[in-house]
Order: C-alpha cells, then sequence, then structure tokens
C-alpha cells in the first residue's frame, strides 16, 4: 500500500514543465545517387609545347632630357667654388678653364654679360700663361658672345686676332674656320644690329 502512495504522489508532484520525449516516426526519402566522376586528364605546363619566340632586335635610343636651370646652377656652384680655390693658390692655368666653363654655362643661362666678363678673365691668364689654343678659343667664343650682345665690330676684331694668331702658331685648319666665321660675321652684321635693336625695345617696355 505504501510503495502505491509514494508512486502516486511522485506521478503528481511532476511540474505542468515537464515534457514527455516526442518520437516522430518518419519515413526516409531514398536519395538519387549519381554515378562517380571520372578523373579528367592531367594538361599541365610541361606537357604543352611552345614554338620558339623569334624576337626581331630594335635600336632603342635614350632620351635626352637636357640640361635643365637647376642643374647649370649646381654646376655655376661647383664650379665658382672650384676657381675661387685656384686663384687663392695661385694655380692660374687651371682658374683659366674654370672661367671658360662658367662662360660657357652663363651662354645656357642666356647670361650673355657675365658671360663675357668671365671670357674676357679666361682670355688674360690665357696670354699670360701662352696658353694659345685657349686663347684661339677664348677669342672664338668672346666673339660670338659680343655678336649676340649686339657689338659685332668688336666681334670682328676677336675673330681676326684669334685667326692672326692660328696662322703664326701654323694651325692651318683653325684658322681656315675662323676666316669662315669672319665671312658669316660679315653677312650678318646688318641681322645681327637688327636683332640687337628689337631686344633692347623690348627691355625699354618691360622697364
Amino acid at each position: 500500500m505504501r510503495f502505491r502512495l509514494i508512486l502516486l504522489f511522485c506521478i503528481i508532484s511532476f511540474s505542468a514543465s515537464a515534457q514527455w520525449l516526442n518520437i516522430n516516426i518518419s519515413f526516409k526519402k531514398k536519395h538519387l545517387i549519381l554515378p562517380s566522376l571520372h578523373m579528367a586528364k592531367c594538361h599541365t605546363v610541361k606537357n604543352l609545347t611552345f614554338d620558339p619566340a623569334i624576337i626581331s632586335a630594335v635600336d632603342v635610343h635614350p632620351y635626352d632630357l637636357g640640361q635643365t636651370e637647376f642643374d647649370l646652377e649646381a654646376q655655376e656652384h661647383a664650379i665658382m667654388k672650384l676657381a675661387k680655390h685656384n686663384m687663392s693658390w695661385r694655380i692660374y692655368h687651371d682658374a683659366s678653364y674654370n672661367f671658360s666653363d662658367l662662360a660657357q654655362i652663363y651662354i645656357k643661362l642666356h647670361r650673355l654679360s657675365e658671360a663675357k666678363w668671365y671670357l674676357l678673365q679666361s682670355n688674360k691668364i690665357s696670354v699670360e700663361e701662352n696658353d694659345d689654343k685657349h686663347t684661339i678659343t677664348n677669342l672664338v667664343n668672346l666673339a660670338l658672345v659680343k655678336n649676340d650682345i649686339g657689338d659685332p665690330v668688336s666681334a670682328r676684331a676677336d675673330l681676326v686676332e684669334a685667326c692672326d694668331l692660328a696662322n703664326a702658331r701654323g694651325m692651318k685648319e683653325k684658322a681656315t674656320e675662323i676666316n669662315q666665321q669672319i665671312r658669316l660675321l660679315d653677312q650678318n652684321k646688318l641681322a645681327s644690329s637688327v636683332k640687337y635693336a628689337e631686344a633692347a625695345d623690348i627691355a625699354k617696355k618691360d622697364l
């Protein structure tokens, strides 16, 4: 009897939230089984054959960007420092070439007055050092600068002096070249004067 009562109380004491095991019996659907796939053949690069590539030779020429104003000013600073050193240590021969290099830079920068001054200094030293080749080169460059400035008469005098010095030193080819430049200067004397006059008028208008 006691056992029955204990069992009854246990059944009654179950909470309402208790859940009985629900067993859903369902029939499994049969899935379609596909046939097995065959492995593809291996087509790697090793199994491929290529015809040898034919490459025709092409001439590639480097593009010259030229010298910028920044490059020229950097060169000017370096050469000026070297020229001051050579002058302070009385290495006049090297200083003469430094002045010529500075003049070439100023010509490229269109600073002709400064180019003329340094060519005159270089020419003075080269005459004192008896460096005839350098003297001739300085006179020719000086004549070209003077002609561009608008002084063809003085430019012709420099060319004549350079030609006479070349003849005196037996430099026949150089003398012939300078003679040709003298003839060109005589032909373009009027054009140079007109060009200089136009440049002067433009400078006055800018002022």
